[in-house]
């Protein structure tokens, strides 16, 4: 049996991969976080990667908190890159697959067009900054590994878009959220299950599949339409939402005001089906209402 080590096992997408991984029931899934694994610690690493035998490395491991990141920039580089990095010495050093998560903050959000895995690179945040340096760390360290960038990334664990807006929306009576930021929400729990695909394909040989690929939810939409769908699928009709421009909801970092990924390429490569927004933000609310009952 295999053994597939999940790095950031208690985040959004560590937690979803989890729950998924009891449909590979022939792999053996190490799930870790910074308690029980520290990963900037490369010496820690490989001595567990080595004491476990692990044959594949999910990163799902990140400092996502993109304003704070501005004020902790040291911090941010030393998880999004110089761990990464680690990872794919490791991995290389014992002949390990790995697959690493990234985002589309490695985009300035000014195109129109949607994101090939080949288009130029120039994030305009530490956050985006230090991803790319990870992204480029990574392949640069270890042959064939696999980076898939996201967006808009939510599910029913941890803190997120989805969550909050729910929240507001029960609690106010009106809400103001950006129109002119365009992207597409993706629901963990199809980034997980597409990950998981992808290391059933190459855990097993030598495969020329390594490089960058896209993934989120098919469909566009702002914020604002985000959130009026989220308060409909919710039942929320007491929530007044208004449309407005970035400009009038200023952040310390900036964000992409475009941020559509092209996933013809991991479809295509791995004969991934990817689910439109709106069918998946139904399936997470359905799992959030559960909670509550």
């Amino acid at each position: 049996m295999k053994n597939i080590l999940v790095t950031g096992a208690y985040g959004q997408l560590g937690n979803e991969v989890r729950l998924l991984s009891a449909n590979y029931p022939h792999y053996n899934f190490m799930f870790t976080d910074v308690d029980s694994l520290d990963i900037c610690d490369k010496s820690m690493l490989l001595d567990f990667v080595q004491g476990n035998d692990i044959r594949y490395i999910i990163n799902c491991a990140a400092y996502t908190a993109v304003d704070k990141a501005e004020d902790e920039a040291e911090l941010c580089e030393k998880i999004n890159a110089k761990a990464v990095k680690n990872l794919g010495e490791v991995a290389q050093e014992v002949g390990a697959g790995i697959i690493h998560v990234s985002t589309d903050y490695v985009f300035n959000g000014k195109g129109y067009m949607p994101y090939t895995e080949d288009m130029p690179t120039s994030p305009c945040s530490v956050y985006g900054k230090t991803k790319l340096k990870g992204e480029k760390a990574l392949l640069k360290a270890c042959e064939n590994a696999i980076v898939v960038r996201t967006a808009w990334l939510y599910s029913p664990f941890g803190n997120n878009f989805v969550k909050t807006m729910r929240k507001l929306g029960a609690e106010r009576e009106q809400l103001n959220v950006i129109f002119d930021q365009i992207g597409s929400p993706t629901f963990a729990e199809d980034l997980a299950a597409a990950l998981l695909i992808i290391v059933d394909q190459t855990i097993d040989r030598i495969h020329d599949k390594g490089g960058i690929y896209h993934y989120s939810n098919e469909g566009v939409c702002s914020w604002y339409d985000f959130t009026l769908k989220i308060h409909q699928l919710s039942g929320i009709t007491t929530c007044n939402v208004h449309p407005i421009e970035t400009k009038d909801y200023p952040t310390k970092a900036a964000r992409p005001h475009f941020s559509v990924l092209n996933k013809a390429k991991i479809k295509s490569t791995f004969g991934i089906t990817v689910p439109h927004w709106e069918s998946s933000l139904q399936r997470c609310i359905e799992q959030l209402n559960q909670q509550i009952d």
